[in-house]
């Protein structure tokens, strides 16, 4: 495993424990806590954290997320990977933070990772307006309804930021899957396909264009209701198309609520690990066939229109937002 990864460094996780003279097993029984309070999957124990500290197991996702969050510190830290290019290593002491001005300021830094992806977009006033969302939501107040499309690969953490964002905001989330997957993976069976198929021509052509129907008529009903809603989605097909986002602006605009694209870039590398590591039968093909995948697939993608662009490569986006809701949240160590 450690041969596969030259960036690797599990002694600097062993110096992250010892400075903060904390056991094996005392490691362990609070990554139980960070695992309960962020809903991960954590059965961690000493001989597990002991196998991560020397080298014997790579971390897998949730207990590197859990590590970052134990320690205050980030991936590059904490030795499991390089730091990205422009990548601020120095995280402060969020749990300390008891002020609504700590609070924004890590919310902040970790709605860094959004940056202009096209021009007409302003990333500032975007990261201003999910604040000052969050904070009429405690207060109360409201203001307009907003749309939020939040697209990406498979694997590239898109489904994750849009959870931040609406736990910030409030706003409700429509994840496509979780709307139509259960009616998706019968209706495939009754048309003689196969119920976890998403790469064939009665998918694309019969399905899909039912599934992103029920989406967006699920948000128009919220946005009539004055509600600002977030749609996660991959949006592949949909973003590649100038005209599509155009009338979807368009009739945004006629129901006087502002729209955000925001695409999620990811590494093929980690995408593929979050892939495996969800286990989704959804999955199979792409998991199967990864080289063919990937060759199907523009990395280079963005919206056809006004976006926003959220970098996730190596999972950087991701654990930034995990620090900003755990100082939500209270945690401590």
């Amino acid at each position: 495993m450690a041969r596969q990864r030259p960036d690797w460094n599990p002694a600097a996780l062993k110096e992250a424990r010892e400075s903060h003279t904390l056991t094996l097993e005392e490691v362990g029984e609070k990554l139980r806590e960070i695992g309960e309070r962020h809903r991960f999957n954590l059965a961690a124990n000493f001989q597990t954290v002991w196998a991560h500290e020397n080298g014997t197991s790579y971390p897998r996702p949730d207990y590197r997320r859990a590590y970052c969050l134990l320690y205050h510190l980030k991936e590059p830290e904490l030795g499991f990977r390089r730091a990205l290019p422009g990548e601020v290593t120095t995280v402060p002491n969020q749990r300390a933070a008891d002020t609504v001005l700590d609070l924004a300021e890590a919310i902040r830094e970790a709605l860094g990772s959004i940056r202009e992806g096209a021009d007409g977009v302003n990333a500032d006033a975007f990261r201003n307006r999910v604040i000052d969302e969050w904070r009429r939501r405690t207060s109360g107040d409201t203001s307009g309804p907003m749309v939020l499309l939040v697209g990406g690969y498979a694997g590239s953490g898109k489904s994750e930021f849009a959870k931040f964002l609406g736990r910030l905001t409030g706003w409700p989330i429509l994840d496509k899957d979780s709307l139509t997957r259960p009616l998706v993976d019968q209706l495939l069976t009754a048309l003689g396909g196969e119920a976890n198929d998403r790469s064939s021509d009665l998918y694309r052509e019969k399905i899909r264009p039912l599934e992103y129907r029920c989406l967006m008529e699920a948000a128009w009903d919220n946005i009539d209701c004055g509600t600002s809603v977030i749609l996660d989605a991959p949006f592949i097909a949909e973003f590649s198309q100038a005209e599509w986002m155009q009338r979807f602006y368009n009739r945004c605009r006629a129901k006087r609520a502002t729209v955000a694209a925001i695409w999620v870039e990811c590494d093929p590398g980690s995408m593929r690990e979050y892939i495996e590591f969800r286990g989704a039968a959804r999955d199979a093909w792409k998991m199967e066939s990864w080289d063919e995948y990937l060759a199907a697939i523009d990395l280079k993608l963005r919206p056809q229109g006004p976006h926003f662009v959220v970098n996730n490569r190596l999972g950087a986006a991701i654990a930034a937002a995990d620090q900003a809701r755990d100082a939500l949240s209270g945690g401590a160590l």
